[in-house]
């Protein structure tokens, strides 16, 4: 999916809202526990009753890599079953990687050959030649990690390197990589005072912030200087849509916390 075919998307549903499918056994309604494959017919129903009121689907892989080949299956399910019914939709690979050239290369093809996903996260502190085998696939994008939303971020990424912080040299850098059209950043919503330096950087990338919500990010101040003629954001939001109810309600409980965000996007847009 190009970035122009996202836009359409958002314009269309009045949403830039990407859901957060990170599913933990310990905490989906229990009764879901009798299926085969408990993380598949979580998420079908997350996204059956979801899929309006959103342009994306962010799973994170370590919530399936942590139940082995099972939940593989069960990830690949969840794609396989978003692209046949909803295909509009954008989907992320949430899975953090980076290597060297020949495995990334190994990497990409994994995410975006075999299982489909139209981007996937990639941290930048190996360089060019970790990142640019993901930026070779056509029409898929990678999504670089800039400046996280978790409390650790600071360790490195703000830290000053020749008068200059770490998250704007990784920024600049990545604008000088071969195919750096494809790149999104992640930039995190609990560090909404520097949108405003980060779009000076990449006025017209788009971004994925996650931290709405749970995290303590607020919608309103990402936008403030977020936002931009494309719409350039996917704000992300995981456990306070997906886990808005233990009981067997919980996709009409996800639904109702998904219309919130949809409804306050709209109006921002309007």
């Amino acid at each position: 999916m190009t970035t122009k075919e996202l836009e359409i998307q958002i314009r269309q549903k009045k949403s830039f809202l990407c859901i957060g499918l990170d599913v933990d056994l310990h905490k989906i309604p229990s009764h879901l526990l009798t299926f085969d494959d408990p993380i598949f017919e979580f998420n079908k129903s997350i996204i059956d009753a979801t899929h309006h009121l959103c342009v994306a689907y962010k799973p994170n892989t370590a919530f399936y890599e942590a139940y082995g080949i099972k939940g593989w299956q069960s990830l690949k399910k969840t794609i396989d079953y978003l692209n046949e019914f909803y295909p509009e939709f954008y989907t992320i690979a949430d899975a953090k990687r980076g290597d060297i050239g020949n495995t990334s290369s190994m990497y990409a093809k994994a995410f975006f050959e075999d299982l489909g996903f139209d981007s996937v996260t990639v941290a930048p502190y190996m360089g060019k030649d970790s990142v640019e085998p993901f930026l070779a696939f056509p029409d898929k994008h990678t999504i670089l990690l800039a400046l996280t939303s978790n409390e650790g971020a600071f360790d490195f990424q703000t830290k000053k390197i020749d008068k200059n912080e770490l998250y704007k040299q990784v920024l600049e850098t990545s604008k000088t990589w071969k195919n750096s059209e494809n790149l999104m950043y992640v930039v995190g919503a609990t560090k909404a005072d520097y949108f405003k330096e980060i779009r000076k950087i990449v006025p017209n990338s788009f971004l994925l912030v996650p931290g709405v919500g749970a995290q303590g990010g607020k919608l309103e101040d990402v936008c403030e200087f977020g936002l931009n003629s494309q719409i350039g954001l996917l704000i992300n939001s995981s456990r306070e849509i997906i886990y808005a109810s233990s009981g067997k309600d919980f996709a009409e409980k996800a639904q109702e916390q998904a219309i919130r965000l949809q409804l306050a996007m709209e109006k921002i847009l309007s």
